[in-house]
């Protein structure tokens, strides 16, 4: 690229509406002071980014856009997606990497936030906190409380063992909980031994763990992995804990074991269909603990979220590479190659 050629950065058009005001800071802190960078709100393109938009940019700055594997056809100036979060399910990652087209993510920034997420559901479980909260408004104040257990010594169960999960089990290891158990194929021994881990098959997570998390990504793979078989596997007094991605659990065989008491309850931020429509039998349930898929948008998060899909916008315009990748092996196509020697 021609080194007199501003290097245009696009910011999805829903981030006028419901993201609105997110990314002001970070925009004047990282991209305002880079000689050269330019950035602006994308046309609206009803959710859905097209080819013909997508290449009047050098990267674009996605919050809840779908990437469908069209919009990358015959594309010549895009070079990054920062998204904003570490979701990429509405991004095609394959016709990205195939079209030279880096998916930066930012795992720095909600590492911690989700892991404590996780264990506020858990500690709401575990303390039986809509019921007490119940008993004390109505004025039931002797009234002899639920079943409330401690952490500590508890088994902790994990589907994944990734940047969130590790941050959970590190803390859980602080908490003094038992057996800490990960079904993470893809993760070494030496990686779960450093955590403290025991790597185990999907149902002995879900068979000896009294506190079992979603802690993976949202892929062709995870969809709808967690069903009847791993639900039914549970004891009668475990709690089911996902603020991951609604669609990896079948959502139907999770509301039936919340509803016959298969298991002891559930604590969910995420959903098959966001937002939640009304009248749904989870919202019916007493078993259970809602969140609108909020539960790790703390201020800290919000702000690191922003200053981390900024810098990753920076670093391609400086010809180096995103520090989170969704596709690394994007990273050794001739065209990103290309991209980045010309931005160095």
């Amino acid at each position: 690229m021609d080194q007199n050629t501003p290097f245009r950065v696009g910011l999805t058009a829903d981030f006028a509406t419901e993201g609105r005001g997110l990314l002001d800071d970070a925009l004047a802190a990282v991209l305002e002071p880079a000689p050269g960078v330019e950035y602006e709100l994308m046309p609206d393109t009803g959710g859905i980014a097209t080819a013909e938009v997508l290449d009047r940019y050098d990267a674009v700055i996605a919050l809840d856009y779908a990437f469908p594997a069209a919009c990358f056809l015959g594309l010549e100036r895009l070079a990054v997606i920062a998204r904003w979060g570490v979701g990429f399910d509405r991004i095609d990652i394959k016709a990205c990497t195939e079209a030279g087209v880096l998916v930066a993510l930012t795992r720095d920034s909600v590492r911690r936030p989700v892991a404590e997420g996780n264990f506020a559901l858990m500690f709401a479980l575990a303390k039986n906190l809509p019921a007490l909260d119940r008993n004390c408004r109505s004025g039931r104040w002797w009234q002899d409380p639920p079943r409330l257990i401690n952490l500590e010594g508890r088994a902790l169960g994990s589907v994944g063992m990734g940047n969130i999960a590790g941050e959970m089990f590190r803390m859980a290891r602080a908490l003094r909980m038992g057996r800490l158990l990960a079904y993470a194929p893809f993760n070494s021994p030496v990686e779960a031994a450093e955590l403290g881990v025991e790597l185990a098959d999907l149902d002995t997570v879900f068979r000896e763990s009294d506190f079992v998390t979603i802690n993976c990504p949202l892929t062709e793979q995870t969809r709808g992995m967690i069903g009847p078989r791993q639900l039914n596997a549970m004891k009668p007094t475990a709690y089911f804990i996902n603020a991951a991605r609604g669609p990896i659990v079948q959502e139907k065989a999770l509301i039936e074991a919340l509803r016959v008491r298969r298991i002891a309850g559930a604590g969910l931020d995420v959903y098959e269909d966001e937002p939640m429509p009304a009248g749904h039998p989870l919202a019916a349930l007493d078993n259970v603990i809602l969140t609108a898929h909020r539960i790790a948008k703390t201020e800290e998060c919000t702000r690191d979220t922003s200053l981390s899909v900024c810098r990753s916008v920076l670093a391609v315009s400086q010809g180096n590479p995103p520090l989170f990748l969704a596709n690394p092996e994007a990273l050794q196509r001739p065209r990103v190659r290309a991209r980045l020697s010309a931005g160095a």
